[in-house]
């Protein structure tokens, strides 16, 4: 049977040289190469996320019921669709990589249009009434029903903008195939000022403000902009080498390989979404201030991870394209330089966080109280494998010891965290093991297996 990543095969656009890459390698040439690509990765990142910490801001400066009640609606829209679409996007890492590294670069395209429309099939469609009616859910959930229903309030204006945030997940995957990362960044460049026009016109202005509605409807139509900016750029500037036009037949076959690497995407990404926004529910019991400090808590650690979490695609991407070509030398080289970043940023992070913590809890709201206990606690291409790992990790470990030290110990908000650093470093360790005893050879022969005729 003909190699599935055969070089010679047109019916994608084979593309010469697409890595375009000197033949010989070394840890220094790929350390700048993840450099270089993981700047623009990091400032993505970080803007992405921006988006909700503007909200958060917004919200927390209305006071300590606005910040819970658009905590609750970002942590239940986080848990059914933004770690649903990160985590089956996943499979683009994978997929779109290793079809570009292997000279097909329409089939880049394919795979992009097939996992958008895997997405809207398997989220939006399902998900949708869910968030219209998912007062009924939280009110289980929380003790307060005013919270419930104004957190569904929000939901229903945030579920307006989710196909907007499926799409830029899967197209930043599109770019980054193709070693375009700063795509993102320039759409993000113009969505974030637009973001803290649209909060200050519909949440903070005197007359025109609508208060916690306000930020979910900017959140909304910002996550419109980002999107459409991202498309814009693919028309006008790159990434157009990739698109041989929408392609509904390869749309709607050949899911089944695609799936097995986006489900356990989904139990990897969405094992560590839950992780956090439980901890959130958990809070909710010791009541608005501290469920506003866990918020804080939240958020700072999610906007520090995103630069150890930027990295890991770069590093991704490039393992995937040298699975691709196939090359295992230059794929375990990268992999032995990943270990080494980990710790490097894992230093840096502690670093920021242990010095730091006052400071950015008070960028989120002046209650004496919540920046009290959110500055205390500041301070202290394989994902099956990796949905295995966190699903121990968080939820054999952390939650329950998290559970234990909070509520049988009463140390409460500060007990949830002290369960989660202690399911944290289980975690590390895990994929430090696999990482290092990866098998490339049947890595490349899935690689090959996997892919369309």
């Amino acid at each position: 049977m003909e190699a599935l990543l055969d070089n010679s095969d047109t019916s994608y656009g084979a593309l010469e040289g697409a890595m375009d890459e000197p033949r010989k390698t070394s840890q220094k040439s790929e350390l700048m190469f993840i450099a270089k690509s993981s700047g623009p990765l990091i400032i993505t990142f970080i803007l992405q996320f921006l988006l909700q910490t503007i909200t958060m801001f917004a919200c927390g400066h209305l006071g300590a019921e606005e910040l819970a009640v658009a905590s609750l609606a970002l942590c239940s829209f986080n848990i059914t669709a933004m770690a649903f679409y990160q985590g089956m996007s996943t499979c683009l890492d994978s997929f779109c990589s290793q079809a570009f590294g292997a000279g097909r670069p329409r089939l880049v395209g394919v795979y992009f249009q097939r996992c958008s429309l895997m997405m809207l099939t398997f989220t939006v469609f399902p998900m949708f009434p869910m968030w219209w009616f998912s007062g009924a859910i939280l009110k289980l959930l929380v003790p307060s029903e005013d919270l419930a229903m104004s957190c569904q309030a929000f939901m229903r204006l945030l579920a307006l903008g989710a196909p907007g945030v499926l799409f830029f997940e899967a197209g930043k995957r599109f770019f980054q195939a193709q070693h375009i990362f700063n795509a993102g960044t320039y759409a993000l460049a113009i969505t974030v000022p637009a973001h803290l026009i649209l909060n200050w016109l519909l949440v903070l202005h005197p007359t025109m403000g609508s208060g916690a509605l306000g930020a979910a409807s900017a959140l909304s139509v910002s996550n419109w902009i980002t999107c459409l900016v991202l498309l814009l750029y693919a028309v006008f500037i790159s990434g157009k080498q990739c698109w041989g036009g929408l392609e509904f037949r390869k749309m709607v076959v050949n899911w089944k390989p695609m799936l097995k690497l986006a489900l356990p995407g989904v139990i990897m990404v969405e094992a560590d979404y839950l992780a956090y926004e439980v901890m959130t529910i958990f809070a909710a019991a010791f009541g608005s201030t501290a469920l506003a400090a866990q918020s804080i808590g939240s958020n700072v650690g999610t906007i520090v991870f995103q630069i150890p979490f930027a990295v890991s695609i770069a590093l991704s991407t490039r393992i995937g394209h040298f699975v691709g070509v196939p090359d295992i030398s230059k794929a375990r080289l990268v992999s032995k330089l990943s270990l080494m970043l980990g710790v490097a940023m894992g230093v840096f992070n502690f670093t920021l966080l242990s010095t730091g913590r006052y400071i950015l809890a008070r960028l989120y709201t002046n209650d004496k109280d919540v920046i009290g206990i959110a500055s205390n606690y500041i301070g202290g291409s394989r994902q099956k494998i990796g949905s295995y790992i966190n699903m121990v990790a968080y939820y054999i470990i952390a939650l329950p010891l998290a559970y234990v030290l909070a509520f049988v110990a009463d140390l409460e908000v500060y007990g949830l965290w002290l369960g989660l650093v202690c399911g944290i470093a289980v975690l590390a360790l895990g994929e430090v093991y696999f990482a290092i005893k990866a098998d490339w050879d049947r890595i490349v022969v899935t690689c090959r297996e996997s892919h369309d005729h």
